[in-house]
């Protein structure tokens, strides 16, 4: 049989708080809630100043969901793989009370094979799962709680491709005067269980037509994985660009006994790129600048439960100004992210971790305010790094948009808490509030020539994976770090904020390539790098607006974005697009009444978005009022500042759905709205809201706004 997927999206029940006994088949979990996954919990109850303002003020705690799943009696003895993209964390499974193990970190592709302990027919199969998110001030941003990411059944042929174990490269890219040619590559692993095996990828382009086949074969060794590597030549290819991200489809097919199935099914990319330390980075021989931005994986209102379309509204605005690169801060994201930049043009930089082997300060009571909580994902570094950081590469590898991986961020921040006694006082760009004291050299800290032996382990490890790509991390103090050989196995080296060590580092270090792997917004830092082409661009803090780091109560986010967490652009993006040759945002509001009306991507992105009648698919109903305030934050519609000077006329909205659908959360982009995000009641900010309505069976939905205004959305 060919393989295939079964989505766990619904048939999930839920409970906040510890059940024991949650894990055994025969629970009886009748009174719990009825969720549909993605799911995270923290968003679901208010914000309370008992929490941590690092990740939003908003909760963790322990919890269970139980999800039952019907598997036909023909998959019997067939292999059965569960993966969940993303639980946030520390995450238990069972499978009809069987354990099946636990990860730790939040944001790796979690996968069991279950073949053995799957029921098959009318007899349900039951995942248990307990999330024990109690380390509430383990990050410096939101992270969500719960399965925040989709979760899905693999069913496949005991004799089959490994999970991401088809491996498309781009080995050259040739151009003979007007011809062009493409040398590429498949590397595969293949779960034998001792058969002979015909292997055949079938690379197919846009309309369907083969341009290449691939075959090989792999002989009976005994149970077990075998490898195997095939490479071919694709004539006159389309190369994916920026401009044009021309995307094929390979098709991988094994033979066994006689027959052959249908076992692997990526989209891929052919392209070149090059990083050059005196001219920069190229994309098929074309000199291209980094326009990127940074940003976080929270969807405001949603949390992390997110998915591809809302993803597609944010990056619709970033495209039209002129954004051309995403830089993934700081950990894997939802792999949806990674197929939208493959489909609408952007180059990405994957990146693994914001923490190694020791803490960094966690914000609890307001940014930069003393003292700092020391929980986080360096506990688990040491024994779970090499799974977590081999997960990411292999399950990103095949696509186009990643161009660059990071095996960290900030990990060297002086004092924070690595630091050296080649520096007596150390002061890093966020620390205008830290005391004198945690300034100074202390040689009981770790000492910071230990990164560099770390980073030379990741980036093996990267490179074990995929020695396609550059390996690359965000360094904060490269006035000491460089010194005792912290970037000295990086391929590219990315500085945060650090453009005046530009010119005097790339003469120090003329073998290494440069980038701004996290800047400011100022003009002075792009013409940093318009002005040399050495420097490959840069990425912005930040893209969009986020929750957590939060500078205290009641403000629950981070407002430098150019686009507000409820998906609105700010004036700020439309300058930015002047600098980087976008064609600017227009925002066209209503003169009188309250505008409502349903989302919808424009043009060719209408094309790669999910399908509306899934369970779980969002949709985003945009509301607008008249405004003629001034842009500035407000909080229930009210100035923040008693001057006298200005109007800030927000409106009430109220949403009611009916049907087959739920209100999934109401967004207004204020960062100071403590309204609780599963509210139907929220004010409009700078005359702007979204509000988010989920599906939850077939059939149609209306939305009702304020008593009076009818959309149907299906």
């Amino acid at each position: 049989m060919n393989t295939e997927i079964i989505r766990l999206v619904n048939n999930c029940k839920f409970h906040y708080g510890d059940r024991e006994e949650a894990w055994y088949k025969g629970y009886d979990d009748s009174a719990w809630d009825d969720v549909i996954l993605p799911h995270d919990y923290s968003v679901t109850a208010p914000f309370s100043e008992e929490y941590s303002s690092g990740t939003g003020y908003l909760r963790g705690g322990i919890a269970w969901y139980r999800i039952y799943v019907r598997i036909p009696q023909e998959y019997r003895g067939k292999r059965l793989t569960l993966v969940f993209d993303g639980i946030y964390n520390n995450s238990y499974v069972w499978v009809n009370s069987y354990f099946m193990g636990k990860r730790p970190f939040g944001y790796t592709e979690i996968s069991y094979d279950i073949s053995e302990q799957a029921s098959f027919g009318d007899d349900l199969t039951e995942i248990s799962v307990k999330v024990a998110h109690t380390d509430i001030a383990d990050s410096r941003w939101f992270t969500g709680s719960g399965i925040t990411r989709k979760a899905y059944i693999i069913v496949s042929e005991k004799v089959t491709t490994d999970l991401h174990s088809v491996f498309f490269k781009t080995a050259s890219v040739k151009k003979d005067g007007e011809k062009i040619t493409a040398d590429v590559t498949v590397d595969y692993e293949i779960l034998c269980d001792d058969k002979d095996v015909a292997v055949k990828s079938l690379l197919l382009d846009a309309a369907g037509n083969s341009v290449l086949e691939f075959t090989g074969k792999i002989s009976a060794s005994g149970t077990g994985k075998d490898k195997l590597c095939l490479s071919g030549t694709v004539d006159s290819p389309r190369l994916w660009s920026i401009e044009n991200p021309y995307l094929y489809t390979l098709k991988t097919y094994l033979t066994v006994d006689g027959s052959e199935y249908l076992t692997d099914e990526e989209r891929v990319g052919i392209r070149t790129f090059a990083f050059d330390p005196n001219t920069g980075f190229t994309l098929n021989l074309v000199p291209t600048k980094f326009k990127g931005v940074c940003v976080h994986h929270d969807g405001g209102c949603l949390g992390a439960a997110m998915r591809k379309e809302v993803w597609a509204r944010r990056l619709e605005l970033l495209k039209k100004s002129g954004c051309n690169a995403i830089r993934c801060s700081h950990n894997p994201h939802m792999p949806e992210l990674y197929d939208l930049c493959d489909e609408m043009g952007f180059l990405m930089m994957d990146e693994a971790f914001d923490e190694w082997e020791n803490p960094k300060n966690k914000w609890s009571t307001g940014h930069n305010v003393y003292p700092p909580r020391l929980q986080g994902y360096f506990e688990d570094f040491p024994a779970w790094h090499e799974k977590d950081l081999r997960t990411m590469v292999r399950r990103d590898r095949n696509h186009p948009s990643i161009v660059l991986y990071s095996i960290g961020n900030e990990i060297d921040y002086p004092n924070d808490p690595y630091c050296h006694p080649l520096f007596s006082e150390m002061t890093g760009n966020n620390d205008k509030n830290k005391p004198a004291k945690e300034r100074q050299y202390d040689a009981n800290k770790p000492n910071m020539e230990r990164l560099a032996v770390i980073a030379k382990e990741l980036i093996a490890i990267v490179k074990n994976e995929d020695d396609s790509r550059p390996v690359t991390l965000a360094a904060a103090f490269p006035e000491l770090s460089v010194d005792i050989g912290f970037i000295d196995e990086l391929d590219v080296v990315g500085y945060n904020y650090k453009e005046h060590l530009y010119e005097k580092d790339h003469k120090r270090f003329p073998n290494k390539t440069f980038l701004g792997s996290e800047n400011g917004h100022s003009l002075q830092a792009w013409k940093a790098v318009e002005d040399n082409n050495y420097i490959c661009g840069q990425f912005l803090w930040t893209g969009i607006d986020y929750l957590g780091e939060a500078h205290g109560w009641p403000i629950h986010g981070a407002g430098a974005g150019f686009i507000t967490s409820a998906g609105f652009a700010k004036k700020e993006l439309g300058e930015r697009a002047k600098l980087w040759g976008g064609a600017g945002i227009e925002d066209v509001r209503p003169t009188e009444e309250i505008s409502v009306e349903l989302w919808k991507p424009e043009g060719k992105y209408a094309e790669i978005l999910n399908d509306s009648r899934e369970i779980g698919y969002y949709y985003q109903v945009i509301v607008k009022a008249p405004f003629d305030g001034p842009e500035k934050m407000s909080w229930n519609g009210k100035c923040p500042e008693e001057c006298g000077e200005c109007r800030c006329p927000e409106k009430e909205i109220k949403a009611q759905v009916i049907g087959a659908g739920e209100l999934a959360g109401m967004d207004n982009g204020d960062m100071s709205d403590l309204t609780p995000f599963y509210s139907n009641t929220r004010m409009t900010f700078n005359g702007n809201l979204v509000i988010y309505i989920r599906r939850t069976s077939d059939g149609p939905i209306k939305l009702i706004v304020n008593g009076t205004s009818e959309l149907e959305l299906a």
